[in-house]
């Protein structure tokens, strides 16, 4: 009697607990089968995001590559080494702008004009008419003489730059141990302009002019001018010539970022090029 009793319980236990091992299985299919949606919209997410850092860097290619070179360029450079001469040379800090075809090189690549003041007027840095570039006619020995422009976004490249075909004056360009002797170089550069292969904007620059010590400078204000479509800065640079000669002896770069003093400078840098001595006049040159 009592086993008799005793069985309805034992067979509402045994279902009970058929019951529960029935539906685990099938709580557990559900959860692997959110588990593994999860899994894949997270995978199709990365595919997405490095597809995406993969075209930021190619895009981005060029500038790394033109920032590595510069940053083994200025490690490179020697100290500029202490002079005192009664001549004119390039150790005063700072030189007024009118003296500049009187110097002699000294050692010291750039230096600084006027206090590093651009001298810009309030007029110079209308942003009135937006951005615009303007270039002077070559002189009557067909060189290039200055170039000005209010930089701005817009007059920035949106195309690959083409090969150059014009060759400014002193053009006689050699070979040397790292490349070249002399660049055509543009006053300003073609990454802030779109200016490629005007003869107003190109003269014959050394190696070392070109890059890394113009090209330093247009880095610094490509960087300002990408921030913003409303960045604007007020640029110049002007070749220096002494007296008749082909081959300019440095160029003077004046920038004022408008409307604030994160771009500011009015430097000097001599077109010379470490172990060569160059006749400005026809732009020959000798080893030493």
């Amino acid at each position: 009697m009592k086993l008799r009793k005793l069985m309805p319980l034992v067979l509402a236990a045994a279902f009970f607990f058929a019951g529960c091992s029935t539906g685990q299985p099938d709580n557990q299919a559900a959860q692997q089968s959110s588990l593994q949606t999860t899994v894949s919209r997270l995978a199709q997410t990365n595919k997405n995001t490095a597809a995406k850092i993969k075209d930021q860097a190619e895009s981005m290619s060029l500038d790394k590559e033109v920032i590595s070179e510069l940053e083994k360029k200025l490690s490179k450079q020697p100290a500029a080494p202490k002079q005192e001469s009664a001549k004119p040379t390039a150790a005063a800090s700072s030189t007024a702008a009118p003296d500049l075809a009187k110097l002699n090189y000294s050692g010291t690549p750039e230096i600084t004009v006027n206090n590093n003041d651009p001298g810009f007027s309030a007029s110079d840095q209308s942003t009135a008419k937006g951005g615009w570039e303007s270039y002077a006619d070559l002189d009557s020995l067909n060189r290039a003489q200055a170039a000005n422009a209010l930089l701005n976004r817009s007059l920035m490249p949106t195309s690959k730059r083409t090969a150059l075909t014009w060759d400014p004056t002193g053009w006689r360009n050699k070979r040397t141990a790292h490349g070249w002797l002399y660049n055509r170089s543009h006053l300003i550069g073609f990454q802030l302009s779109g200016e490629n292969n005007n003869p107003k904007n190109l003269i014959t620059g050394t190696q070392s002019l070109n890059n890394p010590h113009m090209l330093a400078h247009e880095m610094d204000i490509a960087y300002y001018l990408k921030q913003s479509n409303q960045h604007f800065i007020r640029y110049q640079v002007k070749p220096v010539y002494r007296g008749n000669e082909l081959v300019a002896r440095g160029v003077q770069m004046r920038a004022q970022s408008v409307g604030d003093n994160t771009v500011r400078f009015n430097v000097y840098i001599f077109n010379v090029e470490p172990g060569y001595t160059i006749n400005y006049t026809d732009g020959t040159s000798v080893k030493g």
